[in-house]
């Protein structure tokens, strides 16, 4: 057994605690957060929080108890399902076809959607092209733009290109057509990628609200949460404001407390997430890194 030198043993420790350090300065604005949330305005004295003053959940009820933060939630949730599963419908498909050596200008298509990843057409003829095809002031306007990412396009592309030619020369020999191969030959085999593609999407439409701000402000029925709590962070400036929204307990509560409550909803869910998926995630990365 290979004996540790003191070098070696100065440099791991100097390592894990600058790691820790990283950690730290990662997860105190998290903890910070959560606790300032959780705390009576009451008990808090200024500076620092590292455990909640007062525990109370009264900052929550009253973001629950705020009909635009449940419809926020709502289309949240919504966009965050429905944006990922008609991406990964579209995309995958479209990564499939490019891999088939027999597709009609192959090499054109596989340029031409590369060349989408550098140049973009801009805001503006963007915007006048959603409004000729009357998608602003409705909820597809969150789906339709980004029902095919030419980036997860990429990493799907390289993914199946590594999968064995073997498997689809034997569901050909089985009879099997074009849909039938992709759908139960290839689709079932590319989870690892498929889930970092979804994970990708799901974040992103979890955290967007430029499009809102630019397609859907005149429909506060369409407003996501992170819109929701755009706007929050912009009008709630004093315990004033909440007297006027009809607020019964103002001692209990304070526009800061509000505005902690509120990001730790909008923050939470997608972290939740992420525990499930990571191995999906690092795996599919990986594959597309090395190959692409």
């Amino acid at each position: 057994m290979k004996e540790r030198t003191i070098s070696g043993t100065l440099f791991d420790t100097g390592n894990f605690l600058f790691m820790l350090f990283i950690l730290l300065l990662m997860v105190f604005p998290f903890v910070y957060i959560l606790s300032y949330s959780l705390s009576s305005p009451n008990m808090l004295k200024g500076g620092l929080v590292l455990f909640p003053a007062g525990f109370t959940f009264d900052s929550y009820a009253k973001a629950f108890g705020d009909p635009a933060v449940l419809k926020g939630a709502f289309v949240s949730v919504a966009r965050a399902l429905i944006g990922p599963a008609v991406m990964l419908f579209f995309t995958s498909m479209a990564a499939y076809v490019l891999t088939r050596n027999d597709l009609v200008f192959a090499k054109f298509f596989r340029k031409y959607f590369v060349f989408t990843l550098y140049i973009s057409s801009g805001i503006i003829p963007m915007y006048l092209l959603m409004g000729y095809l009357e998608l602003k002031g409705t909820f597809l306007i969150y789906i339709v733009p980004g029902a095919v990412s030419v980036f997860s396009m990429v990493l799907i592309k390289t993914y199946i290109e590594g999968l064995p030619k073997e498997l689809e020369e034997a569901a050909v020999v089985d009879g099997a057509n074009d849909f039938r191969l992709f759908f139960q030959v290839i689709f079932p085999i590319c989870t690892p990628v498929f889930a970092a593609v979804v994970l990708f999407d799901c974040v992103n439409q979890w955290n967007a609200f430029i499009d809102t701000q630019i397609y859907n402000t005149m429909s506060p029925n369409l407003y996501p949460l992170q819109y929701v709590l755009y706007n929050t962070l912009n009008q709630i400036n004093s315990l004033d404001q909440l007297k006027v929204q009809g607020q019964t307990q103002l001692s209990a509560i304070t526009p800061q407390t509000f505005k902690m409550a509120i990001t730790v909803i909008t923050v939470l869910p997608i972290a939740c997430v992420y525990p499930f998926l990571q191995k999906y995630f690092i795996k599919g990365l990986l594959v597309g890194s090395i190959k692409g």
